[in-house]
């Protein structure tokens, strides 16, 4: 196993065990509380639209990567509704199917194309 590979499972299994916890207390119902938060124009607010910026970033490489087929919205539609809980694993299968190739792990399906 690669470092990076462990580094990601690692963080994936803390992010698992935190949200689990999370869930066990307060429930799914998770977007009153963002979204509310954002309405408030304080820090709370602030993290959670940088954080749902980050989702969008994250969303916009994964449909990028593989096109936009039925697999490619399916996977970019995780993304961003997913966070770190999709791109981790995501991440971590990718450096298994790549054997640790970043080029073809980042790039995709562009990987072959030299203008990109």
């Amino acid at each position: 196993m690669k470092p990076f590979t462990f580094v990601l499972m690692v963080l994936w299994g803390i992010l698992a065990f935190y949200t689990g916890q999370v869930v066990a207390v307060h429930g799914l119902n998770l977007f009153p509380d963002f979204f509310g938060d954002m309405a408030e124009w304080a820090w709370p607010g602030q993290f959670n639209l940088d954080f749902m910026l980050m989702l969008f970033l994250s969303a916009s490489w994964t449909l990028w990567r593989n096109g936009p087929s039925l697999i490619g919205l399916i996977l970019t539609l995780l993304a961003f509704f997913g966070g770190a809980g999709f791109l981790l694993p995501y991440l971590t299968y990718l450096g298994w199917k790549h054997d640790g190739d970043f080029k073809a792990v980042l790039l995709g399906r562009h990987a072959k194309d030299t203008s990109v």
